[in-house]
């Protein structure tokens, strides 16, 4: 069972950072950092945190690391000391082949996270039905948030009928739309505008490279000759796991002028810089090759992190994409929260 007040949080839209993974230079998992990071998350004023995703590196599930529920006990410990209270958002990445997906949600709930975040990446072999019956039976253990992972990192293309159908499915309360495409996203929205469990769903971007757009959109879709309103109410974001102190405070600029219903040009603006900092980030110019490198670079510059390295050597940053990230940081220092850090690095640390 859901707990309402988390739902009612998941429906007003808060800020949900994609939890990095930390390490030493020898690989291995760095506790003290990757505690100082949930509790930097916390801190910043999110509104829920996931882990075990993709930023997390999917290779935390790998028998040669077997990170996984290290990983996610750790995250679940700083929330609870924390008291992060009731409507806080806990949730846990799902992944991998059926039977794995029931294992870790089996678990996820077992250790305290409301929801299941489903990836459908890596499962290239699977038809579109057999994914909906992995997708229906893993909600049959815990509350389900659907994953549209874009194909370069792994994910792969999905119809709108797959879409439909899996928004009409019990105990599926969101969608996180990452496919990095307009008209993907849009199949996602047109499909749960449709389906009877409408209300039931709550949209979620997940697209680094259209964030604030996504965010003061409202669709308009045609259901049996009505119109049918729906909004994308927050975010869950590799992105939002940098800087995240000044995504809280942007979001929270986003949803007023939804409330008010007049969207100031600046915001679109601040998009399209938010934009082109993620681009850096996210190693766009290299099909996001450097992708989890490029944000454990800027956290390791903050002192969050001891340094950018991921699970496998082939993680790393791309060529020019140092340039890239000193030019953003240099272009855009309001966009940054380095003071928020360098003031609570010690106690972050000192827990």
């Amino acid at each position: 069972m859901l707990n309402p007040t988390v739902k009612k949080q998941l429906h007003e839209g808060v800020v949900i950072p994609a939890h990095p993974l930390a390490l030493t230079e020898t690989r291995q998992l760095d506790e003290a950092s990757q505690r100082a990071l949930t509790r930097y998350y916390i801190d910043a004023g999110v509104g829920g945190i996931a882990v075990g995703v993709h930023t997390t590196q999917f290779e935390i599930r790998d028998p040669e690391f077997n990170l996984f529920e290290k990983v996610l006990t750790l995250a679940i410990e700083e929330m609870e000391k924390a008291q992060v209270g009731d409507s806080f958002i806990k949730i846990g990445g799902i992944s991998g082949p059926t039977e794995q997906a029931i294992k870790e949600a089996k678990f996820i709930k077992a250790v305290g996270y409301d929801f299941g975040l489903l990836s459908m990446g890596g499962l290239q072999n699977a038809s579109e039905q057999e994914l909906l019956t992995r997708t229906k039976k893993v909600a049959e253990i815990i509350p389900v948030i659907g994953f549209y992972l874009q194909p370069a990192v792994g994910g792969r293309k999905l119809s709108y009928d797959f879409w439909r159908q899996l928004a009409d499915m019990p105990n599926v309360h969101g969608i996180k739309v990452a496919p990095f495409n307009r008209y993907q996203t849009l199949d996602v929205v047109r499909a749960v505008c449709h389906s009877s469990r409408n209300e039931e769903i709550a949209i979620y971007t997940g697209n680094d490279d259209n964030i604030v757009s996504d965010l003061l959109t409202t669709y308009r879709i045609n259901v049996n000759g009505e119109k049918v309103e729906k909004q994308i109410v927050g975010g869950l974001l590799g992105h939002w796991s940098v800087w995240t102190k000044k995504t809280v405070d942007i979001f929270n600029q986003i949803k007023d002028a939804r409330t008010a219903g007049q969207i100031p040009c600046e915001l679109l603006t601040l998009g399209q810089e938010i934009t082109d900092a993620n681009a850096a980030f996210f190693d766009s110019n290299n099909q996001f090759k450097g992708s989890i490198a490029g944000i454990n670079e800027v956290l390791a510059r903050q002192g969050l992190l001891k340094g950018r390295w991921c699970l496998l050597d082939k993680e790393t940053l791309s060529p020019n994409q140092m340039e890239e990230i000193d030019r953003v940081y240099a272009e855009y220092p309001h966009l940054h929260d380095d003071a928020f850090v360098k003031k609570n690095l010690a106690k972050w640390f000192s827990k």
